[in-house]
């Protein structure tokens, strides 16, 4: 921009000083910035200053200057009130073709005779400069601060929020996709030419490269810290061929994150020169210059190849001594010519003292590395995690398999999402940890606290939670093992015992992933308290027929090991337990074939099925307790109720949902993805199908995306991979029981008997349950056999229900009993009266009774008194007792 020059700006308020340096030249800045030059070479003496004169800026103000590049012969000093004396030099270029301040400021100037005549200046240092066109911005043109100004109706340099604006609007665009239009670059992006307009600047004279810290830095002792050019030894991370190899290798890194892979490359873009040496301290001395020792963060980026042969030269012992049998090596014996031999497997010119110790130390070297992984703090990747990266490339150019192949950064901690700090009290050592939640309490814990480049957050109730859970599982395991005899054994075929052992195949497989992608929490997620949750669901599930026995102990010993990574202990005792006699840690993991998706998406969608069936029943008794009050008895009739429940299954969608999602999914393969809501309801309005319905277009599409964005496109599919139905009826008693409810029904919602509002709402994957209340009648239903273990019943009696449906209601609510593939007869008295009152034939259960066929539909009397039972249109008195039988088996 320096072409575009019209003006100088200075502050009129602020201190200048004009000091010598040592070519005999004067610089006139702040003192501020004089004395960073003078620690950079620029002055005689170094951090001296030998100041000719004191200014105020007001005293610079009018003075004519020649300016480099600049189409105008003489600029002139000009002021600006909002320069910043901790920042830069004090003076500034004005180029207000590209600068929304400068431009601003200009214009104050040209427009304000009275601004410039507080001031002093002439109308000839400010009026016929205007500014001058040298850089194509796309969308903002040649004057792209012009532009910028008017498009945000920026009146004065006063409207600093709106000048902060423009600049955020123009500056990185103007950098990135600005071209050149003066000059021998002309045509050339801004991003492109940029170094080289400098270099040839400082080259020819025309401009120095002065440097201060990027942000006000203050040391211990009080005093601004500033640039010091001083005696250093560099490395020069910048020569473009070995940038290359370092970009080559970590393209073929593993690190965990695309955000830190993102951090790496900046690294390495902006990587240059690096001071790798110093003059004090612990170290290791620089080879060619022994006065100086290797600063931390260069040194130690390939100590990870001597870990492989520590254990022959130092014995577990940080002295090392004289060496570890059987080769007892001494530090005299690693010469650089050993090192040489063993990591660069260079052959030495002269004979290598103990061959055999470095051949075997060689053989260890060439057996671990390459490098698999190596954590470390996020903030060490623009620094020694990137030196380690170069540095391994430099050691082996021509070995690319010797370069590092992962590295994994990750945040800082916080304790209760608060920065730890003595000063606050906020923190908490690694020994009261373990004290306060116990070693496998407080991994978790840790586990929990977050996984990628963001700060991880230890939270104490968490911890304190964590402990509950690893009890409450502890205690379980004891309470399962203690009572394996009363589990059900034989096949596992059922759908329940199917899901389970598909959700548990699941949660091995995802808990995997993530231990292999180091996301801790996340395996924690699935590997435990998903875990958990599928066991709940299965005990859930099995309350009516108990749980099998050989599942539960697969899934305790899929859990301990699955858990054991974060909480070896408890996870080692549960093993113990389970008759293991070597250790948990030599365990392999488990071994599990992929689990059937479709089992496990119906399993899923019969627990949510629930949960929305159990809001839309706690919904109807609410609204029942309302109409009670009211009187309104209508909805909820008086008398004893029994609540039944309708649950309405859709084929498919309706068809103005279908075309919807037809009209997605192709919108999705056309894109590959789902464009934005504007896109899609210009594609939905002119559809005739959706006239009728367009209130609920978009948000049905809203729904939709959301679904798209968890699922993929599989959320777009019209029909579902199941019968839906099918999974509600066998899962039937476990809705029923769950729900408290006597009774239900699964229909298809384009049954004639559905209301419009079902046929329009209900859809795939969605069922609708519409619960009513019915009167009934309490029949006492008593078993007769000798030593059946089955006692009377109170089993409610609906109008029109068939015996079929009441004997099952009957081995629902015989509570220890299940009917479950056994034969059972409802019988009535053939006197209702006098029948249950004589006492019973013990060796003939039947007599004085009539068996009730399936088939037959019980009626309830008009005074409420009993029930009858009405066959081939024929009715019969039945009373309020009846008895059943359970056939024996041959």
């Amino acid at each position: 921009t320096m072409y575009g020059q019209t003006n100088c700006w200075v502050r009129p308020d602020m201190d200048y000083v004009a000091f010598e340096l040592k070519n005999g030249d004067v610089f006139v800045c702040t003192y501020r910035a004089a004395l960073n030059m003078s620690y950079q070479g620029f002055t005689t003496d170094n951090g001296k200053i030998k100041v000719l004169i004191n200014l105020k800026g007001q005293d610079l103000i009018g003075l004519g200057l020649s300016s480099p590049l600049t189409c105008h012969k003489i600029i002139y000093t000009l002021p600006m009130l909002n320069i910043k004396e901790d920042k830069g030099t004090g003076v500034v270029t004005s180029v207000p073709s590209d600068s929304p301040d400068d431009y601003a400021t200009l214009r104050d100037l040209k427009n304000k005779e009275l601004l410039r005549q507080k001031y002093g200046v002439a109308d000839n240092m400010v009026l016929p400069f205007d500014p001058v066109p040298i850089v194509e911005v796309p969308g903002y043109g040649s004057l792209s601060a012009v532009a910028v100004c008017d498009e945000l109706k920026i009146q004065s340099q006063n409207d600093r929020d709106k000048l902060q604006e423009a600049k955020e609007k123009i500056y990185l665009k103007g950098f990135y996709e600005g071209v050149l239009l003066v000059g021998p670059y002309k045509g050339k992006k801004i991003q492109d030419v940029k170094k080289d307009i400098q270099k040839g600047m400082v080259d020819e004279g025309k401009a120095v490269v002065y440097m201060e810290p990027e942000k006000k830095v203050i040391a211990r002792s009080g005093d601004e810290c500033v640039v010091a050019l001083c005696d250093q030894w560099y490395l020069d991370y910048g020569d473009p061929k070995w940038k290359d190899m370092a970009k080559t290798s970590l393209s073929k890194m593993e690190t965990y994150s695309e955000e830190v892979r993102k951090n790496f490359l900046a690294t390495l873009d902006w990587l240059c020169e690096h001071a790798c040496s110093r003059t004090y301290g612990l170290g290791t001395k620089l080879p060619w210059d022994e006065s100086w020792l290797i600063e931390s963060l260069s040194d130690s980026t390939i100590y990870m190849a001597y870990y492989t042969v520590a254990h022959y030269l130092q014995c577990g012992d940080l002295m090392g001594g004289s060496g570890c049998p059987p080769y007892f090596i001494k530090p005299e014996d690693m010469t650089p010519e050993a090192w040489d031999y063993v990591f660069l497997n260079v052959a030495s010119k002269t004979k290598l003292q103990k061959k055999d110790a470095l051949d075997a130390m060689k053989k260890e070297f060439e057996f671990w590395y390459p490098m698999d992984l190596r954590c470390s703090g996020k903030d060490l990747i623009p620094n020694h995690l990137s030196y380690c990266i170069f540095n391994h490339c430099a050691m082996w150019p021509e070995n690319p398999e010797k370069w590092v192949l992962g590295m994994r950064a990750n945040g800082h901690l916080l304790l209760n999402s608060e920065k730890m700090s003595k000063s606050t009290g906020n923190f908490l050592t690694l020994a009261d940890a373990l004290d306060k939640f116990s070693a496998d309490g407080m991994r978790l814990a840790l586990a929990d606290a977050g996984d990628g480049i963001e700060d991880a957050n230890f939270v104490e109730t968490m911890a304190d939670a964590g402990i509950l859970r690893l009890y409450t599982f502890l205690e379980w395991v004891k309470e399962m093992l203690a009572s394996l005899s009363s589990l059900r054994t034989g096949p596992t075929d059922s759908y329940v015992d199917r899901a389970f052992e598909a959700d548990m195949s699941h949660g091995v497989l995802t808990t995997k992933e993530h231990y292999d992608q180091m996301m801790f929490k996340e395996a924690l997620r699935t590997g435990f308290f998903e875990f958990q949750a599928a066991r709940d669901k299965y005990r859930e599930l099995c309350v009516l027929r108990g749980m099998h026995r050989d599942l539960i102990l697969k899934f305790i010993e899929m859990q301990a090991v699955i858990l054991s990574p974060i909480c070896p202990h408890i996870c080692e005792h549960v093993w113990s337990m389970l008759g293991k006699k070597k250790s948990i840690m030599h365990t392999r993991w488990p071994v599990v074939t992929a689990p059937d998706e479709t089992l496990l998406k119906s399993s899923q969608y019969l627990m949510d099925s629930v949960h929305d069936f159990r809001l839309r029943l706690k919904a109807f008794r609410t609204a029942g307790s309302k109409c009670s009050k009211k009187k309104d008895l209508s909805m909820h009739p008086p008398g004893p109720q029994m609540v039944r429940a309708t649950i309405w299954v859709a084929k498919t969608f309706p068809p103005w949902q279908l075309t919807i999602l037809t009209t997605l999914k192709q919108l999705f393969q056309k894109h590959n993805g789902l464009p934005d809501n504007k896109v899609v309801s210009a594609q939905l309005k002119d559809k005739p199908e959706l006239k009728k319905h367009m209130k609920k277009v978009m948000p049905f599409a809203q729904a939709v995306r959301e679904k798209v964005e968890k699922l993929g496109i599989g959320a777009l599919n019209v029909t579902l991979d199941f019968d839906e139905r099918e999974v509600l009826l066998e899962n039937s008693r476990y809705i029923l029981n769950t729900l408290e409810v006597d009774d239900i029904e699964v229909k298809f919602s384009d049954d004639p008997t559905a209301e419009e509002v079902i046929r329009e709402e209900c859809c795939p994957g969605q069922p609708r349950a519409v619960f009513c209340s019915d009167t009934f009648v309490n029949v006492c239903c008593i078993n007769q056999q000798q030593s059946s273990g089955c006692f009377e019943v109170q089993v409610p009696v609906l109008d029109g229900d068939s015996a079929s449906k009441v004997l099952a209601r009957l081995g629902r609510m015989s509570g220890h009993v299940s009917f479950d593939g056994l034969p059972v007869k409802l019988l009535r008295y053939e006197d209702p009266t006098m029948g249950p009152r004589k006492i019973p034939t013990l060796d003939c259960e039947e007599t004085g009774k009539v068996v009730v066929p399936n088939e037959a539909i019980f009626r309830i009397k008009a005074d409420k008194s009993g029930v009858e039972v009405e066959l081939d249109g024929t009715r019969v008195d039945v009373g309020s007792q009846m008895s059943y039988i359970i056939v024996p088996q041959v």
